[in-house]
Parts: C-alpha cells; structure tokens; sequence
C-alpha cells in the first residue's frame, strides 16, 4: 500500500536541492517568488548554484548529505528539485530512507528525477509528483504552473486532452507509474526496479535519436514492462533526433509498433514532456483512464 505524504499548505516550508546537473541560482528566483507567492516558506540548498566547475551541481557527497538532511528534516514539508540532467542514479543507493518513511512528505521533479519517483514507488512505497521543477518556473505556461500548485495542495487531478489517431480507445483504472523513458530503462535490473503489472504507464523524453528510443522502449518489453498494463500513457517526445539515413517511423509509430500487439488502452500526446506543458501527476496513486474517439480524461481516484 502506498503512503500519501500530507498535502501542503499556507506557512509550510519546502527546500529547493539539485542533486543532478548543476543550475545557476538565478534560474530559480521566479520559482522562489511564485512558491513565496502561494504563501511557503522556502529554503535553498547550497547545492543550488554552488562553486562547482563541472557538469554537476556538487560532488555526489555533497549532494548526499544535503538531499539528505532535507528527507530527514521536519522542518521542511516539500522538496522540489531545482533540474534534472544527470546525477540522481549516482547517488540513489546512498540515500538512507527510515526517517523519511516514518515522516513522508512530497518530493518533486521529472527527468532525472524519474530515477527517484521509480525508487519511491517500488521500494519506499511512498506516493511522489511528476511535475516541473525550480528551472522550468521561467519557460512553462501558467497552466503548468497552476497545476502544480493544486497537485500539492492535494486537489484531484482531473485532465482532459484531445484524442489522437493512433490511440486505442478505453476505460481502465490503476496506479500511476513512470516518467522519462530513458531513466526507465536506466533503473530496470537495479534496486529501483519497478512492477508495471495492473499499472497505468507513462513515458515522455527530450532530445534523444530515433533510433535510441526505439532501444530503451525493446529493453521495457524484453523486461516485459509492457506485458500487462492496465493502460499507457504517451506524453511529449520533444526535440527528437533522426539520423542521415532516417529511421522511417515517427515517434508515435515506433510506440505504436511496439505495444501493437497488446489490447489495453494506450493515448498519444498527453501533456506531460519537457515542452510546453507539463502537468502535475502524483506516482503511485490510482487513477481512472478514459479514452474515447473524442478525448482522453485522467482522473484521480
């Protein structure tokens, strides 16, 4: 059973960490002052531009001991990361959970945080949010950022979106797990391994070759990821990458060729990506998956 960690609300603190790439601190000051906006107190870690002359914010100790202390605190209510890149798969394995699982509280990101969310869900049992951190304040539109700030005050994630050709139509309920495709496929055999069976998936990702999403999305169904899904969810393949000699397929069409001979539910172009629109999904609480001719509704259970 998954444990829901207590919502936020007014006068509640949360702490801004980077425990992948690093970010210049400037790049959070409209997250710091929306966040301040909504009335939380805010504490930023060191890690957030800090005096590292490398691709990381600190060194994996640092990064350790700060992300650390912010699990353990009960001081803080919330951690919401400042980027992702790469990083939280060197550090996951030194992370100590037992005094986060007798206090839990919401932990915060996408990207590499996908590496976290899958951690939670299969070994803390602790629920978390896919959504947008610190950095993205300054490219997402209000209606991601007002997502957010519903999803950790604990209002029912309700979406809709339009329909798309190559969806298959359906009603399902399940648990929600998933996040980046290339961290997905990067944590299966670890201790982060994640269970898909009777689970709705999602898989979004950025700036990767055609040809090497094609790779990470064999590598789930040679895992059998695929196998028995209550549903998956499809959302923004962003800046996508084709070699000289083409792969021959869009993105949607390797999906699609890859889940094709399965009979669950599966919808294209839902909003959740590192584009535009990044709507908030809580990991590991279930959710009704309604896919018509018209629509596609997520709705919290």
């Amino acid at each position: 059973m998954i444990n829901i960690p207590p919502y936020l609300k007014k006068g509640n603190t949360i702490g801004i960490t980077c425990p992948s790439g690093f970010m210049d601190a400037k790049k959070s000051t409209a997250c710091i002052n929306t966040l301040q906006k909504w009335g939380f107190n805010v504490m930023v870690g060191k890690t957030l531009g800090g005096n590292s002359t490398n691709y990381f914010s600190a060194s994996d100790e640092d990064k350790v001991d700060e992300l650390q202390a912010m699990l353990d605190s009960k001081d803080i209510h919330a951690i919401l990361f400042g980027r992702g890149g790469y990083g939280m798969s060197r550090i996951i394995d030194k992370l100590n959970f037992k005094e986060f699982r007798k206090n839990p509280k919401w932990l915060i990101g996408f990207s590499d945080i996908t590496v976290l969310h899958c951690h939670l869900f299969s070994k803390v049992k602790v629920a978390s949010i896919h959504g947008p951190m610190a950095g993205a304040f300054n490219t997402y539109n209000s209606t991601t950022i007002d997502a957010l700030q519903k999803t950790m005050a604990g209002k029912k994630i309700n979406y809709t979106c339009p329909s798309h050709h190559l969806n298959r139509t359906g009603k399902i309920t399940g648990e929600l797990i998933g996040g980046n495709l290339a961290l997905l496929s990067n944590v299966i055999g670890t201790k982060s391994d994640f269970n898909t069976k009777n689970k709705i998936l999602f898989i979004e990702d950025v700036g990767e070759f055609l040809y090497s999403a094609d790779r990470m999305l064999q590598q789930l169904k040679r895992n059998g990821k695929f196998n028995h899904l209550s549903g998956l969810i499809v959302g923004g393949f962003t800046e996508m990458k084709d070699t000289e000699r083409p792969f021959g397929k869009t993105m949607e069409e390797i999906i699609y060729d890859v889940v094709k001979e399965f009979d669950y539910p599966v919808c294209f172009g839902f909003p959740i990506s590192h584009g535009n629109i990044n709507l908030s999904v809580k990991i590991g609480v279930p959710y009704q998956l309604n896919i018509t001719k018209t629509t596609t509704n997520l709705k919290e259970m």
